[in-house]
């Protein structure tokens, strides 16, 4: 992925006003986004990066002639005052990256006869719609104009990593089940047809991966889901000749990526189209014929996707060993450098360049699922923080070092953070410590109805912070993908999100359990394990679920004071560690056995 220079954010939010201008726009948003409103962008629509120098993955700029502002939530806060120090972009602080205060603000600051633009092509439907209330009557709302292809005159190009097929023995299901199961789904709704954009739900459905997004094993396409045959609008070169051809015979059309929009245009006025406001573009809506009826509802595939087959299940447990084994190798090297005198220095990017190396090694690895985040002791402290030459930590002395990580293998995703310690640590460090692990096992420990609301579970994890006066500025957990996106929904294990019907937990999920605790300039701790959905039975209250952890790697029992633990939390735990030495051992040797050995003892 070809990364865009943010290195003159001045000049360029100068170059912008310019246009703003000229084509006598008052105020600009920049989301950050792209056709797909994807969470990790291409180079090619990284704008609110290239303008404002926020690297961050969420985040909206807002530009007027005489203000700069990005908003964005607390996982990025303390990066954000980083990076945008001396651009002129004002940091604007909101509770989670759902919100949506930028349009407030716009609707309280825009006076009557002002014109606020947009990308069309970027601005999710459903912001266009709040942005167009909030403006009412009296502001103008411009959505066709690019000020960005005009500005940045050495854009990235659209990404063109080839399409690849994620074969045999891994999808469940062959496309062609998937495609009559979408349309069943479709004809509930009394849709004829159905438009895709979101990248990964489009990876999904065809059992196609790809690497036009970092992380990510997507490719850059649009699907129009008809009622015979369905067309993959992609780039010309992408799909290798015999996938194509074998696309063809199963109903698959391969189309141009710019053709999508005139396809919907060319829709019937028969036509009944099923579209996700949430999920697709108000400038992809703009192409669709009014004649044409409009049925919305959540994408099919979102609901699918999420539910991983048993199957599914079984390679996500044979990937979290491949995994886990790769972490033992990893952290049994680490201790052996930090415990010599001798050893040349190590930084936080020599962390994540070891980590790596060390899945690389593994079967079935083909990324890392997300960027690393090794933080020592402050820089622990920042959610998403991110290590470069120039400011990365050395490890050493005393402290905590938080690794947050994971892996894109063939046979699932993995996201996992850790912590451990430096030299010497406090008490204090052994507390917060503690407190992070009880709250990830009540969290593991839940048992609930089937159907429940996931961001209802949230409190669990949260009570025994709570209980301390401590609280964390981000979700406890989040949706993971099949060799797809690390973060996936519909589900959402947040106090941010709202319980609405398709949040609801259902058998085959797999999601992220992650709280922690952060004292901003001191530390950060967080412990994350992946857990799956699995039955817990049925009573005469209904069917209950339960989690089964899927994530294979010892816990740092030095950094836990075991006066905080009560018995039972410590027998989960001593459980967990023997089910890690039973799972990882056949799968390694030598000084990192040996390491897993002593890391999973009893206590």
């Amino acid at each position: 992925m070809q990364t865009p220079d943010i290195s003159s954010p001045a000049l360029r939010l100068s170059q912008l006003r310019a246009a703003m201008r000229e084509q006598q726009i008052d105020a600009y948003i920049v989301p950050s986004a792209d056709p797909h409103l994807s969470e990790y962008l291409p180079g090619r629509w990284q704008g609110r990066a290239w303008l404002s120098g926020f690297t961050g993955s969420v985040g909206t700029l807002v530009v007027t002639q005489e203000f700069a502002g990005v908003w964005t939530d607390g996982r990025y806060w303390e990066q954000a005052e980083t990076e945008l120090a001396g651009s002129g972009v004002v940091l604007k602080k909101i509770p989670s990256g759902a919100s949506v205060l930028y349009i407030d603000w716009l609707g309280e600051t825009m006076q009557p006869g002002q014109t606020v633009g947009v990308d069309g092509a970027v601005l999710g439907l459903a912001q266009a719609r709040l942005l167009q209330q909030a403006l009412g009557a009296q502001v103008t709302l411009r959505t066709g104009t690019d000020l960005l292809q005009q500005v940045w005159l050495d854009r990235p190009a659209m990404p063109a990593a080839p399409v690849f097929e994620h074969g045999a023995p891994y999808p469940a299901l062959p496309r062609t089940e998937k495609l009559a199961a979408l349309r069943a789904a479709m004809a509930q709704h009394g849709a004829s047809h159905h438009l895709i954009s979101t990248l990964d739900d489009i990876a999904w459905l065809f059992n196609l991966r790809g690497a036009d997004v970092h992380y990510n094993p997507v490719f850059v396409a649009h699907a129009l889901v008809g009622p015979e045959r369905t067309t993959l609008f992609v780039a010309d070169g992408k799909v290798p000749a015999a996938l194509r051809a074998t696309l063809e015979q199963q109903g698959v059309d391969v189309a141009p990526y710019e053709q999508a929009g005139a396809a919907l245009a060319a829709l019937p006025a028969t036509a009944v189209l099923l579209l996700d406001p949430r999920r697709i573009t108000y400038g992809t809506r703009l192409a669709v014929p009014e004649a044409v009826s409009v049925v919305e509802a959540i994408n099919p595939t979102t609901f699918a996707k999420s539910r991983k087959t048993e199957t599914e299940a079984a390679h996500v447990r044979a990937a979290m060993e491949q995994d886990g084994a790769a972490l033992c190798e990893f952290f049994s090297w680490l201790d052996a450098t930090l415990a010599d005198p001798q050893r040349a220095p190590l930084t936080e990017i020599g962390v994540d360049e070891h980590l790596t190396a060390a899945r690389a090694r593994r079967s079935g690895f083909v990324s890392p699922s997300f960027g690393t985040i090794a933080g020592f002791n402050a820089h622990g402290a920042i959610m998403h923080y991110h290590a470069h030459a120039e400011t990365a930590a050395t490890i050493e002395g005393d402290g905590l070092l938080l690794i947050d990580s994971g892996g894109q293998y063939l046979g699932g995703t993995t996201d996992i953070t850790r912590v451990v310690p430096v030299g010497t640590i406090t008490a204090e460090h052994k507390r917060d410590f503690t407190l992070v692990l009880r709250s990830m096992i009540a969290l593991s420990r839940a048992q609930f109805p089937l159907g429940v609301k996931s961001p209802m579970l949230d409190s669990i994890a949260r009570a025994p912070l709570w209980a301390e006066g401590i609280d964390f500025g981000h979700g406890t957990g989040h949706g993971v993908g099949f060799f797809l996106n690390v973060h996936e929904g519909p589900q959402s294990i947040s106090q941010s999100t709202m319980p609405e019907a398709h949040t609801a937990m259902q058998p085959g999920m797999i999601t992220s359990v992650e709280p922690g605790i952060y004292r901003p300039g001191r530390w950060g701790i967080r412990i994350e394990n992946l857990v799956l959905n699995v039955s817990a039975g049925e009573s005469e209250f209904g069917p209950f679920l339960r989690f089964e952890t899927l994530t294979l790697c010892p816990i740092d029992t030095r950094c836990v004071e075991r006066s905080l633990l009560r018995d039972d939390e410590a027998a989960w735990l001593n459980e967990y560690h023997a089910m890690v030495r039973a799972r990882l051992s056949p799968h390694l040797a030598g000084s990192a056995l040996a390491w897993l050995e002593q890391r999973t003892g009893a206590i």
